[in-house]
């Protein structure tokens, strides 16, 4: 997914307490930002769109095998968990861990909850995107994420001198032309504005130093 990874925190020792969020807060913002997000994977599915990161990797199976979204998202989180323990360190995995498999199941029961008798693409790809980039930014706030390539982008930048922003926008690039496999040409455009939308939300709203009610 087209996301700015959500950047290490002040040390919880530095941070005033009145500034953190207490666990039942990080609780409801990993339910509501994972609701949030499959509300925008379910639009994107029912109008046969896409993203990036993990979710579009998710969505390329599904597309590619008729896969269920759910299974595969969990799964291709896997081998990105150990990376995330040292890089970002447990507190943020088992948020991550948390926000993953809570989006793997509602992702599965947002289509059972929520039917549509005519969607138009385009606002598919907006609203979604919308919808997605308001999700993640619950979960970057407080701390969590949707895993993957996030964790990737921030371990090459910090091994390699790659910077974080130019690794994920390669990935995501490469997820998105892959889709012309599977996709018409003009679901991959809308798919790309959709992607624009998303990092629209993120960009206005999460930056650094901005907002201090970390955990």
């Amino acid at each position: 997914m087209p996301t700015t990874p959500p950047e290490k925190p002040p040390s919880a020792a530095l941070t005033p307490a009145w500034m953190r969020h207490p666990l039942w807060e990080d609780a409801l913002a990993l339910v509501f930002g994972t609701t949030m997000v499959a509300l925008g994977i379910t639009l994107y599915s029912e109008a046969g769109l896409l993203t990036g990161g993990t979710v579009g990797l998710a969505f390329l199976l599904k597309y590619l095998f008729a896969w269920q979204f759910g299974p595969v998202f969990f799964l291709v989180n896997v081998p990105f968990y150990l990376l995330a323990i040292w890089r970002m360190g447990w507190g943020f995995t088992v948020r991550t861990f948390c926000a993953v498999g809570l989006l793997s199941l509602l992702a599965e029961l947002t289509p059972r909850w929520v039917s549509f008798a005519e969607l138009n693409a385009l606002y598919a790809a907006l609203f979604g995107g919308l919808a997605i980039g308001l999700g993640l930014l619950m979960l970057f706030r407080h701390r969590a994420s949707l895993g993957g390539v996030n964790v990737l982008a921030l371990y090459l930048q910090e091994r390699f001198g790659l910077r974080a922003g130019h690794v994920q926008l390669a990935i995501d690039a490469l997820i998105v032309l892959a889709s012309l496999v599977v996709l018409p040409p003009d679901r991959v455009a809308l798919s790309i504005l959709g992607a624009v939308a998303l990092n629209m939300v993120l960009a206005i709203n999460h930056r650094a130093g901005r907002y201090m009610g970390v955990s």
